[in-house]
């Protein structure tokens, strides 16, 4: 079981991070993981203050969410004599960091500056491969800093984004024990029960998050944190992806681009818990209060191209069993999207 051995998360928090690296004992050249908008702010940010609290830094800007990012990073951190990574920025940073660090051989820190998916805290990388998105496993971070202040400032819609992505948790804990009761999988009720409870988080507060707030951002962070401590305790994705995740990757895989990661799983919540016969309409409700989109017509994306990705999401990671089973008729998909009022 791999956890993160400290976490700091609170306004004005980025000031902590030599202090922090310095608690978790790290040393060497620090290579810190950005991207072009944020390498600007956070970036430059996070380099001032592990040079003034005796770190040497490297400063890498990232632009693409693909394995080659993950490989020159790798490159520069053996290169360059680096100690650590620091992934800063948003999924894509922060997920490269991650890969590279473990290919290096090395720990790294995660420092997001956005909300936007459990991907801060979890072993688990999402990279372009191919030409599709990939679910990889890695490592998870040693340390987790999140500064609410900045966090706070990023547009809305990540922080809706973010949220969708932990109200998904609910249909993949069924997806779990679905494949529990019916395929003997490995199941832990422990990791299940702190993923169902980050979902019940964000939606019994669903009201009170709000853009541009500190104390919003530190609950969606820390709903995410704890879906990631979740994955780590069962090893795998299961808690936190199931069904909703297929059908946001199929989705995805029809329209690169279209919408936000958290944005498709929560869309893909709405319909996946009407299948499992849940209360689909209560998820539909917090996401509308969170200014998530609940339909495809807000996410800009054709009622034909849903219908298509419930019936082929049955082929996103065939050997995780869900509530789609072998696969949605095109009848049945049409008729649970219509009816959930996603089309």
């Amino acid at each position: 079981m791999e956890l993160p051995r400290r976490v700091v998360v609170g306004s004005g928090a980025l000031s902590e991070v030599a202090d922090l690296s310095r608690d978790l004992k790290l040393e060497g050249r620090a290579l810190i993981v950005t991207g072009t908008t944020t390498g600007k702010t956070a970036g430059k940010e996070v380099s001032r203050r592990m040079e003034e609290g005796g770190f040497e830094t490297i400063l890498l800007i990232t632009r693409h969410s693909k394995m080659e990012e993950v490989d020159r990073a790798e490159v520069v951190a053996r290169e360059e004599d680096a100690g650590f990574l620091l992934g800063v920025g948003g999924g894509r940073c922060i997920d490269i960091a991650k890969l590279a660090s473990m290919k290096a051989g090395l720990p790294f820190i995660s420092v997001p500056t956005a909300a936007s998916h459990d991907g801060i805290c979890s072993a688990q990388a999402s990279l372009t491969v191919d030409g599709e998105t990939t679910s990889i496993s890695t490592q998870s971070p040693l340390g987790i800093l999140a500064d609410t202040s900045i966090i706070s400032r990023a547009p809305r819609r990540l922080l809706a984004a973010g949220c969708g992505d932990i109200i998904s948790n609910y249909t993949a804990i069924l997806d779990w024990k679905l494949a529990k009761r019916l395929r003997n999988e490995r199941y832990s009720e422990y990791a299940a029960a702190l993923s169902r409870m980050t979902a019940q988080m964000i939606v019994d507060s669903a009201s009170i998050i709000r853009p541009g707030l500190a104390e919003s951002a530190k609950i969606v962070v820390t709903a995410l944190i704890s879906s990631g401590v979740a994955m780590s305790i069962a090893g795998s994705s299961r808690p936190a992806s199931g069904s909703e995740h297929k059908f946001a990757h199929a989705l995805n895989k029809i329209t690169p681009g279209s919408a936000l990661h958290g944005e498709l799983c929560g869309v893909g919540t709405i319909i996946m818990m009407y299948l499992h016969g849940g209360d689909w309409k209560r998820i539909r409700e917090a996401l509308s209060l969170l200014d998530a989109p609940t339909s495809a017509a807000e996410m800009g994306i054709e009622d034909d191209v849903v219908v298509e990705a419930l019936v082929g999401a049955r082929e996103i990671r065939p050997e995780r069993y869900t509530i789609l089973g072998t696969g949605l008729t095109r009848e049945a998909a049409r008729k649970a999207a219509k009816k959930t009022k996603v089309i």
